[in-house]
């Protein structure tokens, strides 16, 4: 994994051009009605991160590091200098159940290593937190309205969500990515698959699959799966590097969901499990 990661990543920096990103369609919201005196960036990037309690305390502090030293990385810079407009604008926040999101950072607009550093330090300073259930769908269904206070025009609009587990709080998850799609917005995945699938975390085989079928889709979409603790970080990084290039793994892994046939993982198994443990 490591090896492709390193590739992707390189990809990422070497092959992006400006008729790249002016290939992507803009987000067709209110902004394309003629709200142009917005200032443009190549990206508008919301980081929605899972804080649940499957994940451990370890865990956490490894994702919440790999997400503030990725946007100081050099590759994530190199990237954002390639881009027509030289900046994007990011937001991060945690999830848990359906109703439970916190904006950790509010929107931050990154041009250069000194924005980037002021990004990484609030990312890294906040206190970690855990919660209950898991609500991919509630984290989708939060993050489309953010992009209206952005405060600027992006070529390209993307929620990249990270978790360990499947849906199992909330509306059907594929109902929301739909809803998130129809909007112009690209939704991409990071599935944490660090532990064996256990009844009591409510773990799922093949949560790759799952995200690339019932979560991610949209134009570019890409899910990059975590399975170890020694490429976490640079797993994260790899992901940032390709949103902020506007580009997907090349030779890509994934079919984009909106693309992709018959799902392979039943996309209300979370709920399932749910309920079968809980009955409610």
């Amino acid at each position: 994994m490591r090896q492709w990661l390193a590739i992707a990543a390189a990809v990422a920096i070497g092959m992006m051009t400006s008729a790249d990103v002016s290939s992507v369609a803009a987000p067709t919201s209110k902004l394309a009605a003629g709200e142009t005196a917005q200032p443009a960036v190549d990206v508008e990037l919301v980081l929605a991160v899972d804080v649940s309690y499957s994940m451990d305390i370890d865990e956490l502090a490894l994702q919440r590091e790999g997400y503030a030293e990725a946007i100081t990385s050099r590759e994530f810079l190199q990237a954002l200098k390639q881009g027509p407009n030289g900046r994007i604008v990011v937001t991060y926040f945690e999830w848990a159940a359906a109703g439970d999101q916190k904006i950790i950072v509010p929107w931050r607009v990154v041009d250069g290593p000194e924005a980037a550093d002021a990004l990484s330090a609030e990312i890294h300073n906040a206190p970690l937190r855990r919660a209950s259930r898991t609500s991919i769908s509630g984290a989708i269904n939060f993050a489309v309205p953010l992009f209206d206070d952005s405060g600027h025009r992006g070529l390209r609009r993307v929620i990249d969500i990270s978790g360990d587990g499947p849906n199992n709080s909330g509306p059907p998850v594929t109902e929301a990515r739909d809803a998130a799609l129809a909007r112009g917005i690209t939704i991409n995945g990071l599935p944490i698959m660090l532990k064996a699938p256990t009844y009591s975390t409510m773990d799922i085989d093949h949560l790759d699959y799952y995200y690339e079928d019932c979560v991610t889709g949209g134009i570019g979409s890409f899910v990059v799966p975590i399975q170890t603790r020694e490429t976490f970080k640079e797993a994260i990084r790899t992901k940032l590097v390709q949103e902020v290039a506007g580009l997907r793994p090349e030779p890509p892994r994934v079919v984009p969901a909106a693309a992709a046939g018959e799902p392979r993982v039943l996309c209300s198994i979370g709920e399932r499990i749910w309920q079968d443990r809980w009955g409610r």
